[in-house]
């Protein structure tokens, strides 16, 4: 497997649709949770303490945050987002439409933690407003390439007559191996970019 930066770049061209669709979906979320919290919504604010607290017990990096261990909270993020999020969202993407919903949640979810634990708006404060917004954008992008690629791959896999088809006949356990590959190669992006997203949301502080 070809697995150079031109070798990527095409992949990355492949699949630009699916992923601009993905990348749409997300910030359709993040504009109706950020509106709703905004607007003091009840129930958008109950569910950010609801889920803000769970977090606080049960969530393998906020616990290593309170207890001072902000690298390995870092890591504990970067494992969590890949292994539970991008690739079940990948994997998604063969069914085409399935990984929409969840997308527009997770947008809205990061919609919603645009206000604090008093409900106040994380965007008023010079600070806080650039923390938020860059840990949004580094954490939306991976997100992004992990479910367009998914979903380029499930048009390959159902659609393998047009244009979404890939000229070579190979399969690989019934997926077009091309486009097996190409997953592949926008994880070797994927990867680090959230490994950067969290040691910035865990370590910039």
């Amino acid at each position: 497997m070809n697995v150079s930066p031109r070798a990527i770049q095409a992949a990355l061209v492949r699949a630009r649709a699916p992923i601009l669709w993905i990348g749409a979906t997300y910030l359709l979320g993040l504009a109706v949770g950020a509106g709703m919290v905004h607007a003091h919504n009840d129930f958008a604010l109950r569910y950010y303490d609801d889920l803000v607290g769970h977090a606080q017990t049960t969530d393998p990096a906020a616990i290593a945050m309170n207890r001072g261990l902000p690298l390995r909270a870092a890591l504990a993020d970067f494992g969590g987002n890949l292994v539970r999020g991008a690739v079940p969202t990948t994997v998604m993407g063969l069914g085409i439409v399935m990984p929409f919903p969840l997308v527009a949640f997770r947008g809205w979810i990061g919609g919603i933690v645009s206000v604090d634990g008093r409900h106040v708006s994380r965007l008023l404060d010079s600070d806080e407003r650039l923390y938020y917004l860059g840990v949004l954008l580094l954490q939306l992008i991976p997100y992004t390439l992990a479910g367009g690629t998914g979903v380029r791959l499930g048009l390959a896999f159902v659609f393998p007559k047009s244009r979404w088809g890939y000229p070579t006949a190979q399969r690989w356990i019934g997926l077009p191996a091309e486009g097996v590959h190409d997953v592949l190669r926008i994880y070797i992006l994927i990867v680090p970019l959230f490994l950067v997203a969290s040691l910035v949301e865990f370590m910039a502080r």
